[in-house]
Formats: C-alpha cells, structure tokens, sequence
C-alpha cells in the first residue's frame, strides 16, 4: 500500500520559551577577589621599589613583576565574569578581554600585547628574552595603573565585591 502524502502539514511552531548560549549566565570564578587583590599589590611593589631606586629590583625584575600585575588584574576581572582566556600571554590576555571586557582593554591592547616582545618563553625552540631598559619601566606601570583602574573603577562603584586591602 502506497503511502499517503500530508499536504495538511501545519508550519513547524519555532518554540519561544528557549534560550540560546548568548542568554546563559556565567557564575564567578572562585578566587577572582584575590586575584586582584595580588594583581595591586604587585602593581604597588613595582611602583615604590622603582620610586625608591631599590637596586634589587632591576629593570628585568621590575617588568617581571608588573607582568603579574597585569596578569592577576585580568584574570581577576574574568574570572568575575565566569570567563578564562586560552593561554597567559599577554596577547591572550587582551584577546581575552577583547571578547568578554572590551571596554576595560579599549586603546589599551597594543601596548599590552608588545610586553610580550620582552619574554618570548613558550616555545623553547625560539627561547627569547630581551630586558626593558629602566626608562622604559616609567610607561609599563602607568600602562598598568590605566588597566587597573579601569578594572576596579566599577567594582567599587556601587557593588560590596570590591577587594579588601590585607
């Protein structure tokens, strides 16, 4: 017996009460709090030891440090939004931000990805490490003093998440 045709087929009903991936809402990452707690208090090493001419701390040193800065300051402000970035170059970081923060990086990434210029070290084939003179020092913590603020200026502006001080 053939079988019969349904021409009286009704239009498929698109269902409205579904969501798709952009409506769902990431939840924090445990420990974003500490991350930009440790983000500042790298960023206010670098700062009063290069204030202070503190010989220990060398150009090389110093760039090391305000390279954690920034790196604990961006995962902090990610790991707020549930998010992570791919790797922990600068380059990554920004693309990072780019995506889920672009208005924290804005005008902010090509300065943030040439850090990377100084320590090319994942790839042990072309290990490349190539210190900042100390008058480069003076940009890279003003780089990271914009960042911050930009990351913290709304933790701290209306929401009760603002990193304490220890």
């Amino acid at each position: 017996m053939a079988q019969k045709k349904n021409t009286d087929m009704s239009p498929p009903v698109f269902r409205t009460d579904l969501i798709g991936f952009s409506d769902i809402k990431c939840q924090s990452i445990k420990g974003w709090e500490e991350y930009l707690l440790e983000g500042r208090q790298y960023l206010n090493t670098a700062t009063r030891a290069f204030a202070e001419g503190r010989s220990a701390f060398t150009p090389e040193i110093l760039y090391n440090v305000i390279a954690m800065a920034i790196e604990k300051m961006v995962m902090g402000a990610l790991m707020e939004q549930g998010k992570l970035p791919y790797n922990h170059t600068m380059r990554d970081l920004v693309e990072a931000m780019e995506e889920h923060l672009p208005d924290k990086i804005l005008g902010l990434g090509r300065q943030l990805t040439a850090l990377d210029a100084y320590q090319e070290i994942c790839d042990i084939d072309s290990y490349s490490i190539k210190p900042p003179a100390r008058e480069e020092i003076p940009a890279m913590l003003s780089l990271a003093t914009k960042l911050q603020k930009r990351i913290t200026d709304d933790l701290a502006e209306g929401t009760d998440t603002a990193p304490k001080s220890v």
